[in-house]
């Protein structure tokens, strides 16, 4: 054998031994590609499972904050022998409760009576004409509470407000 044909042959184990070498790293790319995607598609599902989850049982902390109020009026009712002043200072527990509870939720009441009317916040269901020491747009009497979940309005406040 001729030193040109030696050369060709230690050329072509050299490119072969490459070539292998070359295949069993895209094996494993190929691999870590795999388990890369198998990855990322149980991560996506935990992530859709966990959504659910969190959209059926999200209202569980607030439920059982309520839940309280509720057994203290059916206490207030089943109580035949007491007076009025009983039930209604048992309405007034029952209503407290709600409200700490929505409160603890990140639920607030709107102050609105003697400000100025917000019309993203309040519903104008009627005017009455300025008085003395009044401003045109003053909001007198809420006819209704308004609510806020955080910086969202859940329920417009409803009110009289003052016009020229």
């Amino acid at each position: 054998m001729s030193d040109d044909e030696s050369e060709d042959v230690g050329e072509k184990e050299e490119l072969e031994d490459d070539m292998a070498m070359l295949e069993a790293k895209v094996a494993e790319l190929e691999k870590e590609l795999q388990y890369s995607q198998a990855e990322t598609a149980n991560a996506r599902q935990r992530g859709l499972r966990d959504r659910a989850e969190a959209i059926r049982f999200g209202a569980a902390g607030l439920a059982s904050r309520i839940i309280p109020a509720i057994d203290s009026l059916e206490k207030a009712i089943a109580n035949e022998n007491s007076d009025n002043e009983a039930i209604a200072d048992g309405v007034k527990m029952t209503l407290d409760s709600l409200k700490r509870a929505l409160e603890s939720e990140g639920v607030t009441i709107l102050e609105t009576t003697g400000k100025v009317f917000d019309p993203t916040q309040m519903e104008a269901i009627a005017t009455v004409p300025v008085q003395d020491g009044q401003e045109s747009g003053e909001v007198v009497e809420e006819i209704e509470s308004g609510y806020m979940l955080h910086d969202r309005v859940l329920r417009p406040a409803k009110v009289i407000v003052t016009s020229e």
